[in-house]
Parts: C-alpha cells; sequence; structure tokens
C-alpha cells in the first residue's frame, strides 16, 4: 500500500467502526462526538481566554488595575478547564459504554460470514489464511473506536490552535504544520512497517501457538509426560521464539532510524517557528501578549503532536488488522453458501446421486469419478473401502456440505418430484441431514449443551434432550455426574468431569439423535465402544432406519454391514461394487468379500461358503444379539 492508499484506508476504516457503533448504540454515538467537538471548543476558548489575560498584564498601568482587569479573562479560563474536566469523563464514560458493543458488532459480522463459507472453499490454502488473519483484527474494532477518539481530541485540539495561532498571525500556522508532518510520515511508515511483518509472520505465529497450547491440553498430558513430548514442543518454542525474536530487532533498528529522522525534522521545524516568533517579537510585527500565547499555543499543540503521533501509529496498526477483518469478511460473502434456492419435497424420500465426480482445490486425482449412490428413508446404506476410497467425500456431498464437480444430486420426494442440491435451499439441506463424525466435536460445555448443539438453531427442549440421552445410552452416566447435566464435560472448569473417548462417542451419538433428522450420516460411530455397547449401538441404528429414517453408515467394520440393505464399496473413487451383504459374499474374488474374510481372519475364523452365508455367520457368531 502507497502512503496516498493508507491515507485513504484510514477514513474509510474509521467508517466501519462508526457505523458499527451508530448501529450498535446510537445515543452513546453521539454523545461521544458530542463531547469530542466541546472539548475542542474548550480548548479554543482556553487559548483566547489566555491571550485576554496577557493582554491585561501585558498593557501600560499599575499592577493592581492590571490584575483587576485580568480577572474575568482567569474566571473564563476556569471555567472552560472545569467544563473540558466534565467533557472528558463523559467522553469517557460513553466510550466505555460503546466499544465492547462495537467491538461485538464487528466480532458477530465477521464469525457469521466465516461460519457460512462453502467447506470447498475452506479446502483452498489461501482462502483459509485470510479467513484466519481475519480473527485477529476483531477486536481491533474496539481498539480503533478508543483511539478514533483520542485522534478526535487531538486533531480538534490542534484545529483550535492553529486557528487561534492563524487570527494571531498568519506565518505561525506554517510553520506548526512543519512540525507534524515529519512526525506524522514517520508514525505512518512504522505502522506500514510492523503490518507487513505481521501479514508475512501469520503462519509462524500460529504455529508458535499451536505448540504451546499443547503443553496445557489434558488429552496430550500422557504424550507429554511419558514420551517427553514436552522437550520436543519446547525446543521448538525455543527456535522459532528466536526467529522472531530476529524480526523484532530488525523491526526495532528500523523503527529507531525512523523515529531518527522524523524527530530531526520536527526539531529543525520547531527551532524554526521559535525563530519566526522571536523575530515577529523584536521586529515589533507581534505584541508581547500574542507571543506569550503563541508560546502557549506552541508547547500545547507540540504535546498533543507527540500524543497524535503515538496514537496515530498504534492506530494505523490496528487499521490494518481491522482491513484484514474486512477482507475476510468480503471474501466470506463472495464464497458464502447461497441462503436462497428451492424448497425440498416434502417429505423426501431418497437421495439419488448421479454421475457424481468431485477433485479437491489443488488435487490433481479426483476423489470421486461418475459415481452412483441411491440413499432411501428406512434403510440401511453402508459405504466401505479401503482409506482414501472416497467414503467420506461421498458422505459430505450426500449431507450438502460439498457440491459435485459434476454430476447430480437429487432429493427427491414421495411422488417423484425432487429437487437438485445445486438449486436448493441449503438451509432445508442441513435441516434434513444428521451427522456423527469419527472426529466430532467436543465442546467445552456442558452436558446438556453438547447434546443440545446437535439443533443449535433451536431453542433447548430438555425433555428432547434426556429422551437423547437415553436412546444412545448415556443419561444414566451424565446424571451420575457431580453436577448432572450442568457439568463441564472438560477437565480444567469448575465443575469440570473428564470423559472416556467411548463415553463421548455415546455423547456424540445423542446429539446426532436430538437433531431428529431423516438423514442420519455416521461415520465410524462405535471405533472408541466396547464390543457389548458397540452391537447396542448397531442395534439401535438399524431400529432408526426401521422407524423411518435413513442411515448411512461409513465403516471398516464389516460385521455391521452384514445386515445393512445396500453397501456400496468404494475403490479409488469409484464404485467398485454394490449389493447386499450375501450378494457380495457370493462374488468370487470380490473386493467386498475379500476385505471381509480378512478381518475374519483376525479373529481365527474361516468364512463360510457364499450360499450359505447369512446373519449367524461365524464373524457374526462372536457378537451375540447383533441386528446390524
Amino acid at each position: 500500500m502507497r502512503f496516498g492508499q493508507m491515507a485513504a484506508a484510514l477514513p474509510r476504516m474509521v467508517g466501519v467502526v462508526l457505523r458499527a457503533g451508530w448501529a450498535a448504540d446510537r445515543r452513546a454515538l453521539t454523545g461521544l462526538v458530542t463531547a469530542q467537538i466541546g472539548q475542542g471548543l474548550t480548548a479554543a476558548f482556553g487559548l483566547v481566554a489566555v491571550n485576554g489575560a496577557l493582554s491585561k498584564l501585558f498593557a501600560d498601568g499599575p499592577a493592581g488595575d492590571k490584575l483587576l482587569q485580568s480577572l474575568p479573562a482567569l474566571a473564563m479560563l476556569a471555567v472552560v478547564s472545569v467544563g473540558s474536566a466534565l467533557l472528558s469523563a463523559w467522553s469517557t464514560a460513553m466510550s466505555g459504554r460503546l466499544e465492547p458493543q462495537v467491538e461485538r458488532a464487528v466480532s458477530l459480522r465477521y464469525y457469521r460470514a466465516v461460519t457460512q463459507v462453502e467447506v470447498e472453499a475452506t479446502e483452498q490454502p489461501e482462502v483459509q489464511r485470510h479467513l484466519d488473519a481475519g480473527k485477529f483484527g476483531t477486536d481491533s474494532a474496539r481498539r480503533m473506536l478508543g483511539l478514533s477518539v483520542g485522534v478526535a481530541n487531538v486533531v480538534i485540539g490542534m484545529v483550535a490552535a492553529a486557528l487561534v495561532l492563524a487570527s494571531l498571525h498568519w506565518a505561525l500556522l506554517p510553520m506548526l504544520l512543519a512540525i507534524a508532518l515529519p512526525k506524522g510520515w514517520g508514525a505512518v511508515r512504522s505502522a506500514r512497517r510492523e503490518y507487513i511483518s505481521r501479514r508475512h509472520w501469520v503462519d509462524h505465529r500460529r504455529a508458535v501457538a499451536t505448540l504451546l497450547q499443547y503443553l496445557t491440553m489434558p488429552h496430550a498430558a500422557g504424550e507429554i509426560r511419558a514420551h517427553a513430548a514436552d522437550s520436543l514442543l519446547l525446543r521448538g518454542y525455543e527456535e522459532m521464539s528466536g526467529l522472531m525474536e530476529t524480526e523484532q530487532r530488525r523491526l526495532a533498528r528500523a523503527q529507531a532510524h525512523t523515529d531518527l529522522v522524523a524527530g530531526a525534522f520536527s526539531g529543525l521545524a520547531s527551532l524554526g517557528c521559535y525563530g519566526v516568533l522571536w523575530w515577529l517579537l523584536t521586529s515589533g510585527g507581534l505584541p508581547l501578549a500574542v507571543g506569550g500565547t503563541a508560546v502557549v499555543a506552541i508547547r500545547n499543540s507540540t504535546a498533543r503532536l507527540t500524543s497524535l503521533v503515538q496514537q496515530v501509529n498504534r492506530m494505523y496498526e490496528e487499521m490494518l488488522q481491522l482491513g484484514d477483518t474486512e477482507e475476510a469478511t468480503q471474501l466470506a460473502a463472495r464464497h458464502a453458501i447461497p441462503r436462497t434456492g428451492k424448497q425440498l419435497p416434502a417429505p423426501v424420500r431418497e437421495i439419488q446421486v448421479r454421475d457424481v465426480s468431485f477433485t479437491y482445490p489443488g488435487a490433481t486425482v479426483p476423489a470421486l469419478h461418475r459415481v452412483d449412490v441411491s440413499v432411501r428413508r428406512g434403510e440401511v446404506t453402508a459405504l466401505v473401502g479401503a482409506n482414501g476410497s472416497g467414503k467420506s467425500t461421498l458422505a459430505k456431498i450426500l449431507a450438502g456440505l460439498l457440491l459435485p464437480g459434476s454430476g447430480k444430486v437429487w432429493w427427491e420426494g414421495p411422488s417423484g418430484e425432487r429437487v437438485e442440491v445445486r438449486e436448493a435451499d441449503r438451509t432445508d439441506v442441513f435441516r434434513s441431514v444428521g451427522l456423527l463424525t469419527q472426529d466430532f466435536p467436543t465442546w467445552q460445555m456442558t452436558a446438556a449443551a453438547n447434546i443440545a448443539i446437535g439443533a443449535g438453531d433451536r431453542p433447548r427442549d430438555m425433555a428432547g434432550v434426556k429422551e437423547a440421552a437415553r436412546a444412545a445410552d448415556v443419561d444414566d452416566l451424565i446424571e451420575g455426574l457431580p453436577h448432572g447435566w450442568n457439568s463441564i464435560v472438560f477437565k480444567g472448569y469448575e465443575r469440570g468431569v473428564q470423559l472416556s473417548g467411548g463415553q463421548w462417542q455415546k455423547l456424540g451419538t445423542a446429539r446426532s439423535l436430538y437433531r431428529g433428522a431423516p438423514f442420519l450420516l455416521v461415520d465410524e460411530p462405535t471405533s472408541a465402544l466396547d464390543p457389548h455397547a458397540e452391537i447396542e449401538a448397531f442395534d439401535r441404528l438399524r431400529t432408526l432406519a426401521d422407524s423411518g429414517v435413513a442411515v448411512v453408515l461409513v465403516t471398516h467394520r464389516l460385521a455391521a454391514t452384514t445386515t445393512a440393505d445396500h453397501i456400496y464399496v468404494l475403490e479409488r473413487g469409484h464404485i467398485a461394487e454394490h449389493g447386499a451383504h450375501q450378494e457380495l459374499m457370493g462374488r468370487s474374488g470380490g473386493l467386498y468379500r475379500g476385505m471381509f474374510e480378512a478381518q475374519a481372519a483376525q479373529y481365527g475364523l474361516a468364512s463360510p461358503p457364499a450360499a450359505s452365508q447369512t446373519y449367524g455367520s461365524p464373524f457374526t457368531s462372536s457378537l451375540p444379539n447383533q441386528s446390524l
């Protein structure tokens, strides 16, 4: 950014803050502006009062008479001082009331925007980098408001002083500007340098913060102590911090050079200003009383100028960070999920994926290639395959989180009416889907909130929360916690408790059940459960499908797929084969049969002939009562 661009950007960013303030609290913003204008006027009246008092004191006549004649001006100066103090207190009160509201408004605008970005866009490193950088400027709005108030106060005071100086003698005003310009140049140059450095080092800073956060995370405590992982993390921190310290030293040297140049030119301008003032006084071009007023004005302006430089420097830094937030917000808007579209048929009976291909940004090989899949209500549809075969990508396509690169995804109703996902109202799509991913979030909130967040757009229904917990077999666990449903399920907080992986998995299942969506996509939902709990979990999924829910099961545990209504076997993004369990087991050399027999062999069991393959196979017979 050139100087002109930065100068033009500053009012725009201040405008962003002021608009946020106007929307948040008009009365506070009006009071703040009024207080600042009032302080500027009191500064001008104060100089006028000083000039009046000095004029009387330097006039001819007895000292007693001169003192009496200066009393009105001195009284005016006292009133101005009291008024300035009151206005300053009022400004502080209004600023303190408005600042947190402005921060909240800007933060909400940013976070609402970034949470609506298409998932595919977040796969692009440059987009994600800008979105991440935006979070550093969310609190800059608050600081910019405070700095704007300070800068406005100083500028109004300096304008008042400049007007008084110009009224005393025209030659004094250019000299005051000559003092201000070098320091202003230095402030902008320093802010620009700091910003460029921060932008280049943002990933480095994130990496340092990530290294440190693991040191206090409960789930990493075991490896930190048993594996001495802390030694590696702290070494990394020392090395990376050393690089940051080198950069800070470079910035400090550059800052010192800039300050030296700006201070030298400003000092020369100050010397010239006092030289002009001395020449005017000695040549008789300026009365002594006016000269005294000019000295007061110049000294006040110089002090204000020092404050102005410091605040403008900080303001530019905050402006540039706030600019990152605005840029991220606008970028998020450009990649936002559309808020309009066709309503889905009511009720949706089936999702049809036809000839769908998808390639992640930057990838050279498609994750999915010409895939056909049908998911029906009342059925369990299993997606199986090796790691990287495209199962999770297909699940995201079914959930509407990713849009196909080519092909169609149809949401079909009971009478054959259907809507393609690109034309659909995506909010309606998401409302129809429940998710239980393998790496589902473990929110640092209460047990009740961890279930209710499954339908975060609805008011919490505690009866529904408890019913979902009962259905997931986690209600007794929660009610047995020290604070029951209000226990925070994360160590380190008051009322905090630690849950095991299996307990968390049940809690995640309750979350997805609470949502009550007609299509439920589950990815390895039992990886942390014990054998009996695993059997019960799959039984519940079968029961859920029998009640009319479409269950999409992504799993490597093929014992769970034996009673699936339809199984799709993926290999390198293709559908290699599909059908029911018995049909796939009847294919000699089939991919599914090979995977099933390999898992059965781990238990020392031989797979029976395809013709006799039933739900009570030797592999599944070791899991009694398993219906899925």
